[in-house]
C-alpha cells in the first residue's frame, strides 16, 4: 500500500512538461480570483480550441453530432463543456466536476461608511475560514458592478503594482491580552472584518468627509456610485500573484487553490482530449463552499437542462434519455485533499491520508464523523478507475480527510451522485486549506492533470 515519490519518476523531459503546465496554472490563479473571472479565463481558451456556445447552436437551428465540442456559460459564474462522443449519450458520459469559487470577504450591499476619521467597508465572510487569518495583510477588490443601464464594469484594485491595497487591521499585541485569552474563533469577530480604504476628508464637506471623499473618488475613477454597491458583487480576496514555494521550488503558494487546483487540470484535459468515445464534460461550477446552493451551484438543475438540450440539438430527445445519460455517467468530483502536515501530525490518521509529492488524491468519501454528507464511492468503480491510471502510469494515493472525529468535509460529489451514477471525489492534496494562502506540490498538480486525461480516455 506504500506509494512512492512521483518526483522520482520524473526526467528532465517530464519536469520541464510539469513546470510548463504548473507556470499555467500559477498565471491562472494569479489572474482568475473570482468564479467569474473563472469562467470568463476559462472561456475564451477553449473557444480558440473549437468550441462553440450552445446557445449560438440552438439559435442557428444545427444539429450536434460526434466530436462536435460545445459549452454553456452560464450565468458567467458556472461552466458545462461537452465533445459529443461516438457512443450515444444515452449510455453515459465521463464527467470531470470541480468549483471556482473559494474563502474570501464579500462586501455587504450597503459597505461604506465612517468612523473616526476612516472609511471602511463592511464585509460578510463567504464560506469556512479563520477569521483571524484574513487581518493584517494585502488584500485586493475583484468583482463587478452592474449599473441600471445594465452595463457591466468590471472591477479589480490591488493587483498591479501602481494599485493600493486594501487591508483589516489587528490590535497590536501591546494591547492584546484580553484577545489572546479568547478561542480561536473568537479572536475576530466576523462583524469587525470591516476593509479600510482611506483617510483623507473631501474639502468643503461637513458629514463624513472621508466618506464623501472615497464617493467621490469612486466615481471619478471607476464611474461607481455608492447606490451602485447594491448591484454589485465585489470581493475582498488576497492581493498577490502566486508564487513557487520551498527552496527547490517544488511547491505553489497561492490563493483559490480549493478548488481552482482542480477545475484548471480538468478542464485542460479537455483540451488535451483528441477523440472522445464517450461524451466528456468539465463542470465549473459555483457556490460550494456554501452548499452548491443558488442557479449556478450543483444542486441547480443547470447541467441537467444542458443534456437535454444537447441531446435535443442531435434529434434524440426524450425524458428518458436524459435520465439514462445521467443515471449511466461516471464522474471524479475533482475536489482537494487536506495534505499531511508534519507541525499538525495529531488530526491525521497516517495511513489514510494524502502526502505532497504522491500524486492524484482519491477519497472513497469525505463527509464528518459518521459519514455523514458523504458520497461513499462504490467498491466497484474504484476498482476500475485503479486499473486505468494503472495502465496510464498515474500517481495516485487513496486517503481520507482527517482523523474521524476531528471535523471533515463535503464537495459535490453526494449531489451528482443522485442521479444514480457512479462518483468519487479525485484531487489535489493542500495544505493551509481554505488559508488566505494555500500551498500544494506541482507533481500533485499534474499528476491529476494526467489522471483526468486518463479518465475522459479510458474509463467506459
Amino acid at each position: 500500500m506504500l506509494r512512492e515519490n512521483a518526483w522520482k519518476k520524473y526526467d528532465s523531459e517530464k519536469l520541464q512538461e510539469m513546470n510548463r503546465f504548473c507556470d499555467g496554472y500559477k498565471n491562472f490563479i494569479s489572474e482568475c480570483k473570482t468564479e467569474r473571472e473563472c469562467v470568463s479565463f476559462a472561456v475564451e481558451e477553449i473557444k480558440k480550441a473549437g468550441y462553440v456556445d450552445l446557445n449560438e447552436v440552438i439559435a442557428a437551428g444545427k444539429e450536434l453530432k460526434a466530436q462536435d465540442k460545445v459549452y454553456v456559460n452560464y450565468m458567467g459564474k458556472a461552466l458545462a463543456m461537452f465533445q459529443i462522443g461516438d457512443v450515444p449519450m444515452e449510455k453515459g458520459m465521463n464527467l470531470l466536476g470541480a468549483h471556482v469559487d473559494s474563502p474570501r470577504l464579500d462586501l455587504k450591499q450597503d459597505p461604506l461608511y465612517e468612523d473616526s476619521d476612516l472609511a471602511l467597508l463592511d464585509t460578510h465572510y463567504y464560506g469556512g475560514i479563520k477569521k483571524y487569518q484574513w487581518v493584517a495583510l494585502p488584500l485586493a477588490l475583484h468583482g463587478v458592478v452592474v449599473k441600471k443601464d445594465g452595463s457591466v464594469l468590471n472591477v479589480v484594485i490591488g493587483e498591479d503594482e501602481s494599485d493600493p491595497v486594501l487591508g483589516i487591521s489587528d490590535l497590536l499585541v501591546h494591547l492584546s491580552q484580553n484577545q489572546m485569552e479568547k478561542t480561536g474563533s473568537k479572536v475576530v469577530e466576523g462583524e469587525d472584518l470591516n476593509i479600510l480604504v482611506g483617510s483623507i476628508p473631501l474639502e468643503g464637506e461637513e458629514k463624513e468627509p472621508v466618506k464623501a471623499q472615497i464617493v467621490k473618488l469612486l466615481e471619478e475613477k471607476y464611474g461607481i456610485t455608492e447606490e451602485d454597491f447594491s448591484s454589485a458583487e465585489l470581493e475582498a480576496v488576497p492581493a498577490g500573484k502566486a508564487r513557487d514555494y520551498g527552496l527547490d521550488r517544488s511547491l505553489i503558494m497561492g490563493y483559490g487553490h480549493d478548488d481552482r487546483i482542480c477545475a484548471y487540470p480538468s478542464y485542460q484535459a479537455m483540451l488535451a482530449l483528441d477523440h472522445a468515445e464517450k461524451t466528456c464534460v468539465c463542470l465549473l461550477v459555483d457556490k460550494e463552499e456554501i452548499g452548491s446552493v443558488g442557479a449556478t451551484g450543483m444542486h441547480s438543475r443547470f447541467f441537467e437542462n444542458a443534456v437535454a438540450e444537447i441531446l435535443n440539438a442531435m434529434g434524440e430527445y426524450s425524458e428518458l434519455k436524459v435520465r439514462r445519460a445521467l443515471a449511466n455517467s461516471k464522474m471524479l468530483s475533482s475536489d482537494v485533499s487536506a495534505a499531511f502536515d508534519p507541525n499538525y501530525p495529531s488530526v491525521m490518521c497516517k495511513k489514510n491520508t494524502a502526502y505532497f509529492g504522491k500524486g492524484l488524491t482519491i477519497n472513497k468519501y469525505t463527509g464528518s464523523r459518521g459519514k455523514s454528507g458523504s458520497n461513499d464511492a462504490n467498491p466497484e468503480y474504484m476498482a476500475q478507475l485503479r486499473k486505468v491510471f494503472d495502465e496510464n502510469n498515474v500517481a495516485y494515493q487513496t486517503a481520507e480527510l482527517g482523523k474521524v472525529d476531528q471535523g471533515g468535509g463535503g464537495t459535490i460529489a453526494y449531489i451528482m451522485a443522485n442521479y444514480g451514477m457512479d462518483v468519487i471525489d479525485s484531487g489535489v492534496a493542500v495544505q493551509n486549506m481554505h488559508a488566505p494562502w494555500e500551498v500544494a506540490s506541482k507533481v500533485d498538480i499534474y499528476e491529476a492533470y494526467l489522471g483526468y486525461c486518463a479518465f475522459l480516455k479510458d474509463v467506459k
